[in-house]
């Protein structure tokens, strides 16, 4: 915070309106325009693209120089050092853990992870071939009829208790989406597994054969995690401090969350990543595509490629980047016609001119659709998956304004309507 003002002069206004400024750890100044409704005025912003919602220690991100920090700590440094739990633990508290307070709080969720028998009948109340993300809407909403002994908002102990339930149960509910729509039997999580072998292995495993997660998937999987955690005021993460700003209870907001990550303008981007590929079909149609792209005119475009916040490298994609080509590695996968068009975009993003002015560059969609989907998972289950990663997110910032005081959420709007008239007669009309 600091002393600074900003000046407003309005015409037709006699006086110069003083508004405070304030200013961040790091980042660009804010002014602080709340004043103005007392002088009649509203700032007008659609999108909010240049307004300050709220006030956060959680995640801090400069598009332009490709940063992206969690309470301070970059995240390539966290993908590299840490794992998703821990991050997890950083994002709701605000530090690392030590030791045994992770040895504490790896227990707490794995012994959450199991759900109440009775959501698994109410998961096959939706018809088999329902959308993953649809079931995880209604199920996750639902969970509050299930879980209504920690509610109480404006308890601490309350919430924190909610965030676990969340974390924990979150894979374990996806799982059950998928093996809802494949027809296959809900599989029980294992309490001697990490996080990712445990999502791994309630989405792959049979109740015919014993456990068996690859150990490089399991990593891929809990990096994809990791990388999804939290990005700042996005949509779905607006959408749930909207919701909690009325005192609902956590489970209706990570709800809200997840029905707006369902837009495919957020969530859908590493499903959208697939759908071009196929639409591509064959390395021998790459330059007619990206001709297309490239032409003002012509609607087509690339999807995986540059990112409406980073203008600069998206500095999870370069883990994401890293993590592929492990798993790709890996598996051995060389019969796939869709990962030589992937490698041959990825190759014409970083070397042709074009890109390199606009900088669009693979983001982190582009190469976490391929990851999935060599691992086997559809791309219909692409946003349930970002929605279980990013749960942690959604929670923390919830969390983060109940304790920190707040209100209601109450956008204003420039009214374009009608002015009051009178009411006209059926016959006169």
């Amino acid at each position: 915070m600091t002393d600074k003002k900003a000046q407003l002069t309005v015409e037709g206004l006699n006086e110069t309106l003083e508004l405070p400024v304030y200013s961040g750890t790091v980042g660009p100044d804010v002014i602080d325009v709340r004043g103005l409704v007392s002088k009649g005025f509203f700032t007008y912003d659609p999108g909010f693209v240049s307004t300050a919602s709220c006030e956060s220690k959680i995640t801090f991100i400069d598009g332009d120089l490709g940063v992206l920090l969690h309470r301070g700590y970059p995240i390539e440094t966290l993908a590299e050092k840490s794992e998703y739990l821990e991050t997890c633990y950083l994002l709701l508290h605000g530090e690392l853990p030590t030791q045994a307070q992770y040895e504490e709080f790896k227990h707490v969720i794995t012994h959450h992870t199991m759900v109440n028998e009775s959501i698994a009948r109410f998961l096959t109340g939706f018809h088999y071939d329902s959308h993953p993300m649809a079931m995880l809407c209604g199920v996750v909403g639902a969970l509050s009829a299930f879980y209504h002994d920690s509610m109480d908002v404006s308890n601490p102990q309350h919430r924190m208790i909610s965030a676990h339930r969340l974390i924990a149960k979150m894979p374990t509910l996806a799982a059950m989406c998928y093996k809802h729509r494949v027809g296959q039997p809900f599989m029980y999580p294992q309490n001697n597994m990490s996080y990712s072998e445990n999502f791994l292995h309630m989405m792959f495993g049979t109740p015919c054969d014993p456990p068996n997660v690859n150990p490089v998937l399991a990593r891929a999987m809990d990096r994809i995690f990791l990388l999804h955690a939290d990005h700042e005021q996005n949509a779905s993460t607006s959408t749930v401090r909207l919701a909690g700003s009325s005192g609902a209870n956590p489970f209706a907001c990570i709800a809200a969350g997840i029905a707006t990550l369902w837009g495919p303008a957020h969530g859908g981007a590493n499903e959208a990543v697939l759908d071009m590929l196929e639409e591509i079909g064959d390395v021998s149609n790459i330059d007619k595509f990206v001709a297309k792209a490239k032409d003002k005119n012509d609607p087509f475009r690339l999807m995986g490629f540059g990112h409406r916040v980073y203008k600069n490298f998206d500095p999870r994609a370069k883990v994401m980047k890293q993590t592929c080509d492990e798993v790709l590695a890996e598996l051995g996968i060389d019969n796939d016609p869709l990962l030589p068009i992937a490698k041959r975009l990825e190759q014409i993003a970083l070397e042709d001119p074009y890109f390199i002015e606009k900088k669009l560059y693979p983001n982190v969609d582009f190469y976490s659709g391929i990851i999935m989907k060599a691992i086997g998972i559809p791309t219909e289950m692409f946003t349930v998956i970002f929605a279980t990663g990013r749960t942690v997110g959604w929670i923390s910032h919830w969390h983060e304004m109940l304790s920190e005081g707040y209100k209601i959420g109450r956008p204003r709007q420039l009214y374009k309507g009608y002015p009051s008239r009178e009411f006209p007669s059926r016959e006169s009309r």
